[in-house]
C-alpha cells in the first residue's frame, strides 16, 4: 500500500492517477498509523513552502514523515515535497522544514529578467551519481518541471560543508539544478515524474519497487 500524504497540496490527483496507471494500490491520508505502516510514502507538493509546512504542522505531520525516515519506510518527495525534506528556504525566512536533508533551498536567480521564472517545461536530466530512481532511464531523458526555487549541485551552495545525500541528477537552466537526491531510503525529485511521460512513470515505478 502506498500513503500518499494528503496535506491540501496541489498536484495530488494526478499522482494518485499515476499510482493507479502502474497497478499500485494507495490511500489519501494524514492518519499517523495508516502512514507508518504504509510500503511507500510519497509527498506531493506544490506551493509555498512556509504554507505547506504550517498544514503538515496542523495536520501533525511532521513528526510521522521524520519517523516515516527513521524506520526507512521508503519516501519520495516531490517538487515542493523535495524542498521540504530540507531545513529551510530562502522563499519562506524563518521557517524550519523537516529536516531531513542538511542545507537549504535557494531561489532560481533571474538574471536581470534574462531568465523565466518559474522554471516550467520540459528539460533533460544528467547524472552525477545514477541513483536508484533512474534504472533503465537514459542521459538526456526529459522530464517535466515548475518551480520556483531549487537545491544547488554544489553542497556549499546549499549551505554546507560537505553533501551527506546523493544528488543523483542534474538539469540545467543556466544554473545546476539538483533535481533529485538519494539518502538511504529518503528520495526526492524536483520535477513531476507523475507528469513526465513514460520516462516519469518508469522513475516513479522504481520508487516503488524499493
Amino acid at each position: 500500500m502506498i500513503a500518499i500524504c494528503d496535506y491540501d497540496a496541489g498536484n495530488i490527483m494526478s499522482v494518485q492517477k499515476a499510482c493507479a496507471f502502474l497497478g499500485y494500490e494507495y490511500t489519501l491520508t494524514r492518519d499517523r498509523e495508516t502512514i507508518l505502516s504504509a510500503d511507500h510514502v510519497i509527498l506531493p507538493g506544490v506551493g509555498s513552502f512556509g504554507d505547506a509546512m504550517e498544514k503538515l504542522d496542523s495536520y501533525a505531520l511532521i513528526g510521522v514523515l521524520k519517523e516515516v525516515a527513521k524506520r526507512n519506510i521508503p519516501l519520495l518527495g516531490i517538487c515542493l515535497g523535495l524542498q521540504l525534506l530540507f531545513q529551510n528556504s530562502e522563499e519562506s525566512p524563518g521557517v524550519d522544514g523537516l529536516g531531513l536533508m542538511p542545507g537549504s533551498i535557494i531561489k532560481i536567480p533571474d538574471e536581470n529578467g534574462k531568465r523565466k521564472i518559474p522554471h516550467m517545461g520540459w528539460n533533460s536530466l544528467s547524472f552525477p551519481v545514477k541513483g536508484r530512481l533512474f534504472e533503465g532511464i537514459e542521459e538526456g531523458s526529459e522530464v517535466y518541471f515548475v518551480h520556483s526555487y531549487y537545491l544547488p549541485l554544489t553542497a556549499e551552495g546549499a549551505g554546507m560543508q560537505k553533501p551527506e545525500y546523493l544528488i543523483t541528477a542534474a538539469a540545467d537552466y543556466g544554473v545546476e539544478i539538483g533535481a533529485s537526491i538519494e539518502k538511504d531510503n529518503v528520495f526526492g525529485c524536483q520535477f513531476h515524474p507523475e507528469k513526465s511521460g513514460r520516462r516519469g512513470l518508469k522513475i516513479l515505478e522504481n520508487f516503488l519497487k524499493v
